[in-house]
């Protein structure tokens, strides 16, 4: 069990859950961490499935320099204004003072930018469809937690270019969807959909499109965006290609991305104060068998049945691992694997072995039941499809019941204190009210619905609204 209890002291629980659970550990340099083994399989898990759907689309995988000229950087005003405050520089190769400073990436668009301009001539050279997994430096210094924010991630980056403004629109919601089948079929992870309001979109871009989520603590978490950039990045770095009546026009573009801050949100969602709890389909281990032995041949036996049932069930695909290990006690095992998160247990005692089976504990429930050895791929095969639905649909409930509406702004901030979660308001439109709110309450425009239907005066003002937003305090 873990000291700190999640419904208690929630941001304690965390750190001690992804410490406990051997997810990160501390780096000598303050504000970055190392990721694990047990966190970045969850880290290969989100690749595999991206990498997928991407390849299926088209897009195609590459790398590019994490060193950015000075002069490259600020060439696009706005996208470096955005970022300024947050860049590392390197000021010196060895010994020697360098002639212009380097940015170390906190974004890929300017380095990737002055490529595609070269690579780029013909309508046949669209669509231009790039995304590369990388880290990212940004010397946050607001308050750093492992996962969520840290001055080191990875992330991936998708940047395309096309030839008009409805292929670029298409690409910002098709990766969009791909980032919410990543959410809420793998990571169980339920999340809205929407636009992000002009205070929070992406620095040069027309429009950001958000997925957005909400923790066990109430607050909203922004687990990936797409963003159309239009036409602003290609008039600046020269993208331009000759259409099929060899006139010359300027790229659409678009670029997207989802970062290793979704292993923080998948941690905090389903754990409890056991530790961790995985959803099976990105669980490096799905099965752990503890045999329960008292010495004698029939503990040989008891051995040799665990043996057997792993051997199935790694022939069936499903990951597994027996824990042998002679110096723990069975309990010992069972806080183990369950502060590891691992979905399901399978215990195979001298009781289990007579009847020629094992005791399938599930982690997300507790429960127990005997599974017969003849079954046990079907059975178990069962069990973790159920823990993944229950996963989801516990944490959809969750989400559902903190979607909150406000009548006006006393009951707003009412709302934000007391109950917490997603407050559904009338706005606007006005940057000034988005800001005025952020200033009073510390919450801001998560999202605008796609299906926006406005109605009602807006929550600050009192002007008629122009959309329907949904507001948080967040990550």
């Amino acid at each position: 069990m873990l000291e700190n209890k999640k419904e208690e002291k929630f941001a304690e629980w965390y750190i001690e859950l992804v410490e406990k659970a051997e997810l990160m550990d501390y780096s000598p340099v303050q504000g970055s961490m190392i990721i694990r083994p047990r966190a970045y399989a969850i880290w290969q898990a989100v690749q595999d499935v991206l990498n997928a759907k991407m390849k299926a689309d088209g897009v195609e995988n590459a790398y590019f320099p994490i060193f950015i000229p000075e002069n490259l950087l600020k060439k696009e005003a706005e996208h470096f204004e955005g970022f300024s405050p947050e860049v590392a520089w390197v000021t010196h190769g060895g010994n020697e003072q360098l002639g212009e400073r380097l940015a170390l990436r906190p974004t890929s668009e300017t380095i990737m930018y002055v490529q595609f301009s070269k690579w780029i001539r013909s309508h046949r050279d669209l669509p231009l469809k790039i995304n590369q997994w990388c880290n990212i430096i940004r010397w946050d210094t607001k308050a750093l937690k492992p996962f969520l924010r840290t001055r080191e991630f990875l992330w991936q980056e998708g940047h395309t270019a096309h030839a008009t403004k409805e292929e670029a629109e298409e690409m910002v919601l098709k990766a969009l969807d791909w980032y919410r089948v990543l959410c809420e079929e793998y990571l169980c992870i339920p999340v809205l959909l929407g636009k992000k309001g002009k205070n929070e979109t992406f620095p040069g871009a027309d429009y950001t499109t958000t997925i957005e989520t909400l923790m066990p603590d109430g607050k909203a978490l922004q687990a990936g965006t797409s963003h159309l950039l239009g036409q602003n990045f290609a008039k600046m770095f020269d993208i331009k290609f000759k259409d099929a009546r060899s006139e010359e026009q300027f790229a659409w573009q678009t670029s997207w991305g989802v970062s290793t801050r979704l292993i923080g949100a998948l941690a905090m969602m389903h754990s409890d104060n056991k530790g961790l709890v995985l959803p099976p389909k990105v669980a490096s281990l799905q099965v752990v068998i503890v045999p329960i032995t008292g010495g004698g041949d029939d503990s040989a036996m008891v051995l040799q049945a665990a043996g057997r049932m792993e051997k199935t069930l790694m022939d069936a695909g499903i990951t597994v691992k027996t824990d042998n290990r002679d110096d723990k006690t069975p309990g010992f095992k069972y806080n183990y694997w369950e502060a590891r998160g691992v979905p399901l247990r399978l215990e195979i005692g001298f009781r289990e072995l007579a009847q020629r089976g094992a005791t399938a504990a599930r982690r997300d429930t507790g429960e127990k039941d005997f599974v017969s050895e003849e079954k046990i791929v079907q059975i178990c095969e069962g069990l973790l499809e159920q823990i993944q639905e229950n996963l989801f649909n516990k944490a959809k409930s969750f989400v559902k019941a903190n979607i909150h509406t406000a009548r006006d702004f006393t009951d707003f901030k009412a709302i934000l204190d007391e109950r917490k979660g997603f407050v559904m308001s009338p706005w606007c439109g006005d940057p000034r009210c988005e800001e005025a709110i952020k200033e009073e309450t510390s919450a801001t425009i998560r999202l605008i619905p796609f299906n926006d239907e406005p109605h009602g005066k807006c929550v600050m003002c009192g002007r008629d609204a122009l959309h329907t937003a949904f507001f948080a305090r967040s990550y």
